[in-house]
């Protein structure tokens, strides 16, 4: 079995300022805002919703297939990465002349963020095509350009893949009936617990509407856990306390990993939240997205220390 995770890939390139934005930016003289600061250090952690996610799921032993679209001027890196990590990225386009998309994030000493994003090849992510992928059993549309979320879920409805919407921090550049459409094209949803109010108010449709037309509503909670709604009831999900918290950066996709694995090999929904729950636990005990090594034994050691009984 083999999940297609349609989604982005990018480069998070992450700067500290050893000084409080505040104190270089003046209220009453931002209408000619002009300011440099000094960033000592920086790391480029690998990111990216699609690689992400299929991080996450193979070190749980799925077999994730990512869908993106890289940029030649960037790319070889990444396509490392993924080679030494065992993924295939036999579905993944590297386009001419363009850059991987990328964040360059500030964060000053209170922890308050400067962020600039360049989308760069995502934004081309709908030259991607569903049917180009083989062998696929589930699928996730995750964060990428728009136009190709939209046309990967018609993409999946139309070969009969069941799939995951999870519109991310792509949800302000959807219109209501664009989003209503995508939800009816999906089994699944996934959301946190803003994005989901938010989701409300854009489709005019509550929990209890969107699960007429789909099996499940996922919504994570952060430190408070899940809740994942079907038409029989809501799954409460209890988090799992992390080791430590160094970084919250992809405890979201770690989450979708658990789930997509769950979906995969047909666990119940208490098992597929707390499997899920427990990713994002150990997730964020680590620093970048991508950066939480453990062994399947590992996981599955810490599955049953955190919930007492074994993960099947």
């Amino acid at each position: 079995m083999a999940t297609l995770i349609c989604g982005s890939l990018a480069y998070d390139n992450i700067m500290t300022f050893e000084g409080r934005f505040r104190e270089h930016i003046l209220a009453d003289q931002v209408h000619i805002l002009n300011v440099s600061f000094l960033v000592p250090t920086m790391r480029r952690e690998f990111g990216g919703c699609a690689g992400n996610i299929a991080y996450g799921l193979k070190l749980l032993g799925g077999d994730p297939r990512i869908m993106a679209t890289l940029g030649a001027v960037d790319a070889q890196v990444y396509l490392d990465r993924l080679a030494a990590l065992g993924i295939s990225n036999a579905n993944v386009r590297v386009l001419p002349d363009t850059y991987t998309a990328q964040a360059m994030i500030t964060t000053d000493l209170d922890n308050n963020q400067i962020t600039a994003f360049h989308p760069g090849a995502m934004s081309e992510s709908h030259q991607n095509r569903v049917a180009d992928a083989s062998g696929i059993t589930l699928g996730i549309v995750a964060p990428d350009g728009p136009v190709g979320m939209r046309e990967h879920c018609e993409q999946f409805a139309q070969a009969d893949i069941p799939f995951v919407f999870d519109p991310g921090q792509g949800l302000p550049l959807f219109d209501g009936p664009a989003l209503q459409r995508m939800i009816e094209l999906s089994q699944y949803v996934a959301v946190n617990d803003y994005e989901a109010k938010l989701l409300e108010n854009k489709t005019g449709w509550s929990l209890a509407q969107m699960l007429e037309r789909v099996q499940a509503v996922i919504v994570t909670r952060g430190e408070h856990g899940a809740e994942i709604h079907t038409r029989t009831g809501v799954e409460e999900i209890p988090a799992v306390p992390p080791q430590r918290i160094m970084d919250p950066t992809g405890c979201g996709d770690a989450f979708r990993a658990g789930l997509l694995y769950g979906l995969e090999n047909g666990l119940d929904w208490a098992t597929t939240g707390r499997l899920a729950s427990l990713l994002g636990s150990l997730k964020i005990a680590e620093q970048g997205p991508q950066n939480y090594v453990l062994t399947r034994a590992q996981i599955d050691e810490k599955f049953s220390q955190a919930f007492g009984f074994k993960l099947q």
